[in-house]
């Protein structure tokens, strides 16, 4: 009977628009290389913009499928994404490029949907992993996007200094 609940569920989390959004966010995002264009836009707007699909596997890991072990695997994988995509000189937007942060949410949903023992288990396990990286990925893009805005004031004021000579 509970094998039965558990498939009905899993159907209707199959067949929800969040789900189906969620499946055309990652094909566009990452199939389709739209995180690693948005992250070319300066300053970082672009990876705080791509991360702001995230917010869609999020809202359904916590309100569909009820997971907190899997909202937090979800927001570790998001920034790192965003963090990744503000490593200065274009090396971030390469790497936007080839890490595929919606997949990897996609693919961690899917697990707990389908109830992959083995994505189950390790989401559980790197739960509290999860929540502490997050604390540091949070730092460390505020520091990134302080060394970003400063790097680009201080080229900015030597060129305005270069032409004024």
């Amino acid at each position: 009977m509970k094998e039965g609940n558990r498939l009905k569920a899993q159907e209707r989390l199959n067949d929800s628009n969040a789900y189906k959004a969620m499946e055309q966010v990652q094909k566009l995002m990452d199939t389709y290389y739209l995180d690693g264009v948005i992250g070319l836009l300066p300053f970082g707007i672009g990876d705080i913009l791509a991360a702001f699909f995230a917010v869609l596997y999020v809202w359904f890991a916590v309100a569909k499928v009820r997971s907190i072990p899997l909202s937090l695997a979800i927001i570790n994988n998001s920034l790192r994404d965003v963090a990744l995509g503000l490593i200065p000189f274009y090396v971030g937007d390469v790497i936007d490029f080839f890490h595929k942060a919606n997949r990897q949410n996609m693919e961690l949903v899917r697990g707990f949907v389908e109830g992959d023992k083995d994505v189950i288990r390790d989401v559980n396990r790197k739960a509290i992993q999860s929540a502490l990286l997050i604390v540091l990925m949070v730092v460390i893009i505020i520091a990134m996007m302080v060394l970003v805005v400063s790097l680009t004031g201080w080229i900015w004021h030597n060129i305005i200094l270069l032409f004024n000579r």
